[in-house]
């Protein structure tokens, strides 16, 4: 991350820290380098909610019940930074990050440049296997 400067926005997609070993941390720490940090998901407002709050990531946006790009689109309107940072999974998440004009950062990438640990994934992979079915609701 260059400078330092923390004038950053920072979304995590909800799989992104799904994937880090220790999100909470993760999450804290980036709050040193960033001015805003938040999670962005297309899942029902209470997953993302208990997940944050299992974990106590206090996040200073959240999508709620609006779909990623809506979220990312009104977060970029309320938080003026000079940068925004959207950390995704998925070349879908890479695509919404260029629609919407948000720089996109694989969350392998991002841990590696910030020295966060991504979980093991083989124990996730049985228990996210029933939500991929999900991604062609309307």
């Amino acid at each position: 991350m260059s400078g330092g400067s923390g004038d950053m926005t920072l979304a995590f997609e909800l799989s992104a820290l799904q994937a880090l070993a220790k999100p909470g941390t993760a999450f804290a720490d980036a709050r040193q380098w960033t001015e805003y940090v938040g999670v962005v998901s297309d899942e029902p407002t209470y997953v993302v909610t208990n997940f944050t709050r299992k974990r106590r990531i206090r996040q200073d946006f959240f999508s709620g019940p609006k779909g990623k790009e809506e979220s990312l689109d009104s977060v970029k309107q309320q938080f003026d930074t000079e940068r925004h940072v959207f950390v995704g999974t998925s070349d879908e998440d890479e695509a919404l990050a260029g629609e919407v004009g948000w720089e996109f950062l694989h969350v392998e990438d991002a841990a590696d440049a910030a020295g966060w640990e991504l979980a093991d994934e083989t124990e996730d992979d049985d228990a996210f296997e029933n939500d991929e079915q999900r991604d062609d609701w309307p």
